[in-house]
């Protein structure tokens, strides 16, 4: 005696169609418009923090931390709910950054291509320590390019960093937004 497997065992099986009431998934839009008062207070704090970070570099000769600072600002002030934007990502990211900068430097001597590898590898040792900030990369890349004084290149980064994150603050308590969203 023969069996036969049962009809539905062997036939696909179509999905159901969604019902109508289920709107169709719509792709997210540009970012709304901040209000006057966050706009002014977040540009203001940003020119501010900056002006000062250029008359310490210019001072201290290290003009080209500027660039990736000026960067950093922007998230902070710009987007502070950002990952990017938070404390442990502005200091940390910076920091490791000029450290993996500073690592290449004790295996191949100043230049473009030492630059490139920093940047690189400046990138995955965020994320492995879970501190991405994508201005950082730059900063790997100075060191990697000029070779400053270890320990006054690394000073006045934490100092610069640590205004950004009191601008950030600041601007975020006078404009009532929220800054930061976790620290570590």
């Amino acid at each position: 005696m023969t069996t036969t497997p049962a009809p539905d065992a062997t036939l696909p099986t179509i999905p159901a169609p969604a019902p109508a009431s289920v709107p169709a998934a719509r792709r997210p839009g540009p970012p709304p418009r901040p209000r006057p008062r966050v706009l002014l207070l977040s540009t203001a704090g940003s020119v501010a923090a900056l002006l000062l970070l250029v008359a310490v570099g210019t001072v201290l000769d290290r003009p080209l931390l500027i660039p990736p600072l000026a960067a950093s600002m922007a998230l902070v002030a710009g987007a502070p709910d950002l990952p990017l934007s938070q404390p442990r990502s502005v200091v940390g990211g910076q920091l490791l950054s000029a450290l993996t900068g500073f690592a290449v430097l004790t295996v191949a001597s100043p230049g473009l291509w030492a630059a490139a590898v920093a940047g690189g590898l400046a990138l995955g040792v965020m994320m492995l320590a879970r501190t991405p900030h994508s201005p950082a990369a730059a900063t790997a890349v100075i060191v990697a390019l000029q070779s400053p004084p270890f320990w006054s290149f690394l000073g006045l980064l934490a100092l610069a960093c640590l205004l950004l994150v009191a601008v950030g603050l600041g601007s975020a308590r006078a404009t009532g937004r929220t800054y930061p969203v976790y620290w570590f």
